[in-house]
């Protein structure tokens, strides 16, 4: 009996230091970081910081690939049927991982069982920009322009169901204006036409329109948080300027497959969040219109399901379906 125990004690013994030398030797071989948008966005920009700095801490590289089409879709189902080894990662947003399933009448993925929400990577402000055409200055001159044009005046997104086509759904629905859709392949595809005023108005993400508000090219009204951005201090935002109960930004996170060990997760969540913590990085990120976050993943997995319900009401006033 003693001679069976101790055997089964050394067994035991071995195995688990096996567990942990496989643990421990995680990653050996490089990372695949999915973009589900195309080059320039917001999202890509995230993905590339954040895997620059993965790189340089796990002793691995990490290849980011922009798999852009079908809202995101595309690019996060790659990952969703990926391996659960922690090898394969996606930069997912309020699109790909929350409204795409309130929006898309068929999807190739289940946005909450086929993903382990790894951390919150950072929230990008939205801005609302007009063409300097438009005549309004703020947004009460900006609501009675509109007032006065139902129909005519028309809003860029980066897509059906795109975090910048929300906030103006939500606009529309609070303002009680109407304004006409104009999606793009991507919010970078967007700009040419914004800044020549061919479609006049955006609710864009701050750092891809930063430079041309300040150079003149577009004009802010409003900031869709809750407090104005660091980077904007004399524009108010949406709330302060007589829609209360406005509040939208774009968010984007890294997910893994469904199953992905907890160690690995805790782990790339643990690396993320020192690599956003970097002075420089958030510094660098702050002065872009991002809000740097790295929260936990079990806090991220109940931010991702409460923005599901919470964009429900909008998706479904705004009748946003893609079939």
């Amino acid at each position: 009996m003693h001679r069976y125990l101790a055997k089964f004690s050394l067994a035991l013994s071995l195995g688990c230091a096996a567990v942990a030398a496989w643990a421990g030797a995680y990653p050996d071989r490089p990372l695949k970081m999915i973009v589900p948008f195309a080059a320039g966005a917001s999202s890509d920009m995230l993905a590339r910081t954040v895997a620059d700095g993965l790189a340089t801490r796990l002793g691995q590289p990490v290849v980011v690939e922009n798999r852009a089409g079908a809202g995101g879709n595309i690019g996060a189902d790659l990952v969703a049927k990926a391996a659960s080894d922690g090898y394969s990662l996606v930069i997912g947003s309020i699109g790909t991982h929350a409204t795409n399933s309130l929006i898309y009448g068929s999807m190739p993925y289940d946005t909450v069982k086929d993903f382990t929400p790894v951390t919150l990577v950072a929230s990008v402000s939205l801005v609302l920009v007009v063409h300097p055409s438009v005549p309004a200055r703020d947004v009460k001159e900006l609501i009675a322009y509109l007032q006065e044009r139902p129909g005519k005046v028309s809003y860029a997104s980066g897509g059906v169901g795109a975090s910048q086509h929300l906030a103006g759904e939500l606009f529309k629905y609070l303002a009680k204006v109407d304004m006409v859709h104009v999606p793009y392949k991507g919010s970078a595809g967007s700009i040419p036409d914004l800044i020549s005023g061919r479609v006049p108005v955006m609710f864009a993400d701050l750092p891809l329109v930063l430079s041309y508000i300040q150079n003149g090219s577009l004009r802010a009204l409003a900031v869709g948080d809750r407090e104005r951005s660091p980077v904007l201090p004399s524009v108010p935002t949406l709330a302060e300027s007589g829609v209360p109960d406005y509040q939208a930004n774009a968010w984007y996170g890294l997910f893994a497959p469904a199953g992905t060990p907890p160690d690995i997760a805790n782990r790339l969540q643990r690396e993320v969040a020192a690599i956003l913590e970097q002075p420089e990085v958030r510094k660098r990120l702050i002065a872009q219109g991002a809000n740097p976050s790295g929260m936990a993943p079990d806090a991220f997995k109940a931010f991702q399901r409460k923005e599901i319900d919470r964009w429900k009401t909008v998706v479904q006033a705004a009748h946003i379906k893609m079939d």
